[in-house]
């Protein structure tokens, strides 16, 4: 937090503690429910509505209270080492391309669920590529295993390892693949839609241990059920819409919350998540005290074989990565996506626009002042500013072209693929320097409104929603929160960055058609 896009080395610049916007300037701790009870037990006022009651057994208000509170506030400044532990293994025919692959070993309390259970997966896999190693095999392109630590405090060692590397990461990483927590359960992947191809193939190809059928099966299955339910929300519905057509499943969109934070939407490098849950019973136990390894074995994966099985999962998308012939992104896959994200960004215009119209006819009938109860007033809501005309022109126009150029690479590339991928070697290098450096195309070095640090025009965490994404953020957040003038800013501006990433596609179809 103190060097904000450089790394925390030894020399690097500071800022003041006063003057580094992402440290809290009031003191936060969360607290047991034995130390609030009685702090609630003192609030009076007007009891709480439903929706602000907890569990604990006592009636909950919302304030004040004749109590005072004595609180010390002991707080360590003091700079601490974080320790990274970096592998690496040099590849054989491109040395210069590199496959990231990290889980943190940090965690609150013992932790076995939330990291150790990702991080045992990544030592296995470290293992077996070491037995590789013994038999006289190398992989093709550069493979850099890392246990990242500082992660529960803001995602540290990654981001500041990421950081300090940047320059070399932006020309040498291809891919980062992430995973954290771990159970029983069913396959949880999201990232770079570019990747999802990739994701379905290996999936396809790992058993689950409880079924028997392929992760991929039993999770089109489970995607399908949700999907099924009545009260279903509606992106749960359209991910069942689409399992139900075959062939590849969807991933999800990457806001934040682990280590591929610093890579995906940082440095703009193409970066997956992966982990199995569902099943796992971890409600209560997470970043507690009773996340212990007894825990684990009796409710997590008593025989850890989801742990074997996300092993499988990571280590073959790192594999196949790694000794592909051209760096398997499919980039047909983003360009659906994309117009998916985009669609949703034209509802959200007609529904404001509609919610606003309606606001405005219920003020101007003073519908508010009589809806109200005379014995509890309550103010009627301010009014909502007239919606403009959103333009969101240009970015319909780079969503189609796109979609016209991943269709002509993808057909370039199958032709490719055929004859059997038959290229020069400088032919295949410039071809892996350009799709390893796609994802960079969809970063602006300006940044996110109100986060800068936040690149990629395409997936960012909501600046309200913790770690949860928002796609196409400059766009979607200036609409929700009713900016007009840069919401059609950031449209233009998310344009520039699609067709510079179309025009780098163009360039690798021209060079498979060559």
């Amino acid at each position: 937090p103190l060097t904000p896009g450089t790394g925390s080395t030894a020399g690097a610049r500071r800022l003041s503690l006063k003057d580094a916007t992402t440290l809290l300037k009031i003191p936060v701790l969360p607290i047991s429910y034995a130390d609030a009870t009685p702090l609630l037990q003192a609030l009076s006022g007007p009891v709480a509505p439903a929706g602000l009651r907890g569990a604990l057994p006592l009636t909950y208000h919302v304030g004040p209270s004749m109590a005072n509170v004595h609180m010390t506030v002991q707080s360590d400044w003091s700079r601490q080492p974080v320790y990274d532990v970096i592998a690496t293994i040099k590849g054989s025919t491109e040395p210069d391309q590199w496959i990231v692959r990290g889980n943190h070993h940090d965690g609150w309390v013992f932790g076995a669920w939330d990291p150790l259970a990702g991080n045992i997966a990544l030592m296995a896999e470290a293992k077996a590529i070491g037995g590789l190693l013994k038999q006289g095999w190398r992989p093709q392109r550069t493979l850099v295993y890392a246990s990242w630590d500082g992660e529960e405090p803001g995602l540290l060692g990654s981001t500041e390892w990421a950081e300090t590397h940047a320059a070399e990461l932006q020309r040498k990483a291809v891919l980062y693949v992430n995973s954290d927590t771990n159970g029983r359960g069913f396959l949880g992947a999201g990232g770079s839609h570019s990747l999802q191809h990739l994701v379905n193939q290996v999936a396809a190809g790992v058993t689950d241990p409880e079924t028997h059928v392929s992760v991929r099966e039993r999770l089109r299955a489970h995607m399908l059920v949700a999907g099924s339910h009545k009260d279903a929300k509606p992106e749960v519905k359209m991910i069942a819409e689409l399992a139900a057509a075959g062939g590849d499943l969807p991933i999800e969109a990457l806001g934040s919350g682990s280590d591929y934070s610093a890579f995906l939407e940082h440095l703009g490098i193409a970066s997956l998540d992966l982990g199995f849950g569902g099943e796992d019973d971890n409600g209560g136990i997470y970043h507690s005290r009773y996340d212990s390894f007894d825990h684990y074995v009796r409710f997590g994966d008593p025989s850890f074989e989801y742990g074997v099985a996300l092993a499988k999962v990571a280590g073959h998308v790192v594999l196949r990565t790694a000794n592909a012939d051209v760096l398997p992104l499919r980039f047909v896959d983003f360009s659906r996506t994309l117009d998916r994200y985009v669609g949703e960004l034209h509802k959200l215009v007609d529904s404001t626009r509609k919610a606003t119209e309606q606001q405005h006819k219920l003020l101007d009938s003073r519908a508010f002042a009589l809806d109200a109860d005379p014995t509890r007033p309550v103010a009627p809501p301010e009014r909502d500013s007239d919606m403009p005309a959103i333009d969101l022109g240009l970015l319909d126009r780079a969503a189609k072209q796109l979609a016209q150029s991943a269709k002509a690479y993808q057909a370039a590339y199958d032709k490719r693929a055929a004859a059997g991928f038959v290229l020069a070697a400088t032919q295949r290098q410039q071809l892996d320097r350009l799709i390893g450096s796609m994802e960079q195309r969809l970063t602006d070095p300006s940044g996110l409104p109100g986060r800068t640090w936040f690149k990629h025009m395409i997936y960012a965490p909501g600046m309200l929603t913790g770690y949860d994404v928002k796609t196409v953020p400059g766009v979607r957040e200036a609409l929700e929160s009713r900016r007009w003038g840069e919401a059609s800013h950031y449209a233009a501006d998310t344009a520039r960055v699609l067709d510079r990433y179309r025009a780098q596609l163009d360039r690798l179809t021209a060079l498979l058609n060559r």
